[in-house]
């Protein structure tokens, strides 16, 4: 018999969208210069100039993927890369001939688990991978120090293991990138998702995003489309676009002359109440924090349309996660000025990667970086398929036994 959702909870659910979905935070459509809570309108970079600068963008993305088996056997592989382009063409960082692998990406050795200690290998191989290891020499303090839980903690399950590999890793290729001789002042180092963590302490990230903007000038952004501050905007979005569209884009003095090339953009910094919403008190509250302490990470929350589609207003909207070092360069004296140009120079930059219909307003090297690392659906199967094969060349086990050892009791029945 079928398991059925009471009705109830859905109705619940429907509820709680429909109410955070006509959340009016009394944000102006018309945004003013002096208040960058406010919408701040500009033109869209010409398409025929989008790879017309010698800026390059660096994209950092991570993964991971598991399985257990009914005889104890588990599987698991977390992964972090990162791709560059430059000029629109995609550049080599590594030293492999391949012609279509051009990025570099960091696995682990260790991704067979039947006790705990595996967990703890898996562990300590990732403190010794060497962007990480050079990372950690970086915050130069202990690691008991540098993380927010104990290795005991984060041994308890593979599952929370790989979550916390996949960051640090992800977190120790900004630092080597930052520090390639392949990176140039002004150029831009993308990271999927925030600047914010919950397994790095608070002041090891503003160390390194100080590091990033200060000595190196390099931009740090982190992009994402999932985030609960998109629903609690939801209806300032819908009000935000409908005026651009049907009310200034007509009157716009556009310097591009093709209609379907008039495209206007959008950013402004999410406010306090918003943040506070969206993500609630306790622990959350400390996740969305603006400022160098109590806080989570080294970013400030930016909402923006980087590019339009025909009705798909909402999903054309991303959240920014700035490096506060750029966007409040006198934040360490206690100055709250926000870069003003800086912001309207990156975001326009930005626009360079995102005027691609079917990414939707998303920069493209941060597509490309996903593509490059993911472990797809197909991990189990490859992972297996070669465990067999070196399997068989040893010899050492019956074929039964060892089709049996990775067997899916579940698919039987």
């Amino acid at each position: 018999m079928d398991f059925k959702i009471p009705q109830e909870a859905i109705d619940s659910i429907a509820e709680h969208i429909n109410a955070r979905n006509n959340k009016p935070y009394g944000i102006p459509v018309v945004g003013n210069a002096s208040n960058i809570e406010t919408p701040q309108v500009f033109e869209i970079l010409p398409f025929d100039q989008i790879d017309n600068t010698d800026l390059r963008f660096f994209a950092i993305d991570g993964s991971k993927n598991s399985h257990s088996f009914y005889n104890g056997v588990s599987i698991g592989l977390y992964r972090g890369g990162y791709v560059c382009f430059d000029h629109g063409k995609q550049v080599r960082l590594n030293d492999l001939e391949d012609p279509v692998i051009l990025g570099k990406s960091y696995s682990p050795i260790n991704v067979l688990v039947t006790c705990d200690d595996h967990l703890s290998a898996i562990y300590d191989e990732l403190l010794n991978l060497s962007p990480v290891k050079a990372f950690l020499t970086f915050l130069s303090d202990p690691t008991e120090d540098i993380f927010s839980y104990k290795k005991d903690i984060l041994c308890r399950s593979l599952s929370t293991l790989l979550d916390f590999c996949q960051e640090i890793l992800e977190w120790s290729l900004i630092y080597e990138l930052a520090n390639s001789d392949k990176v140039r002042s002004g150029d831009f180092l993308f990271k999927d998702g925030t600047l914010r963590s919950l397994n790095i302490k608070q002041k090891y990230l503003v160390k390194l995003g100080r590091m990033v903007a200060q000595d190196k000038k390099v931009r740090l952004v982190g992009i994402t489309k999932n985030s609960p501050i998109k629903m609690e905007l939801s209806y300032s979005f819908k009000q935000i676009d409908s005026y651009l569209q049907d009310q200034l884009k007509p009157k716009y003095p556009f310097k591009e002359t093709d209609p379907k090339r008039q495209k206007l953009c959008c950013w402004f910094e999410v406010s306090d109440p918003v943040l506070r919403n969206a993500y609630g008190g306790g622990e959350s509250a400390m996740y969305a924090h603006k400022g160098l302490t109590g806080g989570r990470g080294v970013g400030l929350f930016f909402a923006a349309r980087l590019d339009y589609v025909e009705k798909l207003q909402n999903y054309d909207w991303v959240m920014a996660d700035l490096n506060v070092f750029d966007v409040i360069p006198g934040i360490e004296q206690k100055e709250q000025t926000r870069n003003y140009d800086l912001l309207k120079d990156l975001f326009l930059n930005l626009t360079r990667l995102t005027q691609e219909h079917y990414i939707l307003g998303y920069p493209y090297p941060l597509v490309e970086a996903h593509n490059f690392v993911t472990l797809t659906k197909d991990f189990k199967e490859e992972v297996i398929n070669r465990v067999k094969h070196s399997m068989y060349q040893g010899q050492h086990m019956d074929h039964i036994d060892i089709e049996n050892m990775f067997l899916d009791i579940h698919s039987r029945f």
